[in-house]
Formats: C-alpha cells, sequence, structure tokens
C-alpha cells in the first residue's frame, strides 16, 4: 500500500499538466452546454468517463424518467477524471455517478495497481465532498481494437469487481460479459475503428445499466 501510495504522489505532478492542456478546453466545452440545461432544482445523474460515454449521445433519451448530465472526455484516463473531479461530477451534485476509466489506461501501459490506486484516490474525493453519493463504476469493454490486451483487462476488472464487492458504498457493472459471446468479441456492435461502439453496442449498455440507473 505503501508503494501505491508513493506512486500516485509521483503521478500527480505528471499528470496535471498535462490534464490541464489535453482537456481545458473540452471541459469549458461541456460546463459550457449544460449551463443552460442543467434544473438544479431536479435529481441529477451524472454519467462520465472517456469516449465510450462521450459518444453515447442518446444515454439521456434511454433514460428519459432522469436527469443525465454526460461529462464524457474523449481519451481520458483515470488520473484525468480525478484532476476534473470537481469540474465533470462536483458541480452538479449527483445522487449517483457512473465513472467509465480505466480503457485507455491500459492502451497507454499504466499497471493494474496505478490503474486501482488513482480509481481508490478518486472514490475517496467524491466521498470527500459527499459520503451518501451512489458510486456505479462500468468495467472496461472488450474492442476489437485492443483484443490483444484482453488479459490485462479482465485482470483489471476481477480486481475491481473484488473491491466493489468488498465496499458497500460502490456498484460494479459488468460490461465485458455483455459484449463477449461463448469467449469471442461481438464485432457487429462497433464502429469501423473498431475501438467505439455503434448503436447495436449502446443497446447492450443500456440492457446492463438500466436497472442500476431506476
Amino acid at each position: 500500500m505503501k508503494k501505491i501510495v508513493l506512486t500516485l504522489i509521483g503521478l500527480s505532478c505528471l499528470f496535471t499538466t498535462q490534464a490541464q492542456q489535453n482537456f481545458k478546453k473540452e471541459v469549458e466545452g461541456i460546463q459550457k452546454k449544460y449551463e443552460s440545461k442543467w434544473d438544479r432544482s431536479k435529481p441529477t445523474i451524472v454519467f462520465t468517463g472517456s469516449s465510450s460515454i462521450r459518444m453515447w449521445k442518446d444515454v439521456q433519451q434511454m433514460f428519459p424518467g432522469h436527469q443525465i448530465i454526460n461529462t464524457g472526455f474523449g481519451g481520458s484516463q483515470t488520473s484525468d477524471l480525478l484532476y476534473y473531479v470537481y469540474d465533470l461530477i462536483y458541480r452538479y451534485h449527483p445522487k449517483k455517478v457512473f465513472i467509465y476509466e480505466g480503457d485507455n489506461d491500459i492502451a497507454a501501459g499504466k499497471s493494474i495497481d496505478v490503474i486501482m490506486a488513482e480509481m481508490e484516490e478518486l472514490v475517496r474525493r467524491i466521498n470527500e465532498f459527499d459520503p451518501i453519493m451512489e458510486i456505479v463504476l462500468i468495467s472496461p469493454k472488450p474492442s476489437i481494437a485492443r483484443w490483444d490486451l484482453k488479459g490485462k483487462y479482465q485482470r483489471l476488472n476481477k480486481k475491481l469487481k473484488q473491491w466493489t464487492d468488498e465496499n458497500p458504498q460502490l456498484q460494479y457493472v459488468d460490461i465485458w460479459d455483455v459484449m463477449v459471446v461463448q469467449n469471442k468479441l461481438n464485432r457487429d456492435i462497433f464502429l469501423e475503428d473498431g475501438l467505439h461502439m455503434n448503436a447495436k453496442g449502446y443497446a447492450l449498455w443500456y440492457n446492463a445499466l438500466k436497472s442500476y440507473v431506476n
């Protein structure tokens, strides 16, 4: 644990400036988008994380009985969401937040220990801000483009599942098994880039997540 904490401290000096440079304009654009759309008087659910969330354009239409704020920002890693946690989560005072991170972390070569440490720090900060906010972690998904990394994805998902099982304030949604049929990736749910999903893919996500939203 001490080693992981020290790693986090070392990383913080690296990812802060990078996150500011890479995502500042996008985060400001998200804030501007919801200035007039967000009704402060209504309970809010935030969906946030990397491009699989950002590209879920009809998430509000899929859950019409709820006020959904989509603060996904493409290419982000857990450390980036950790840096922008106020701008993308806190400011909307959600009753529940769905987080999708870890996908780009793995592709960037981060170790599972580092990813888990950053996830734990992210959850700790959310709990400090609002101890009763419900936190739902969405497992990093399989994809054609990153199928060669499937072993690492599966190890991370196992760690996330174990962690959420031990923490009653957390929930975990297994997307991996929804998108893999008989140990084979469902290939017709992706766009041409082999990484991002089409409408069929998001329909699978909807079915997996609807009970957690409602």
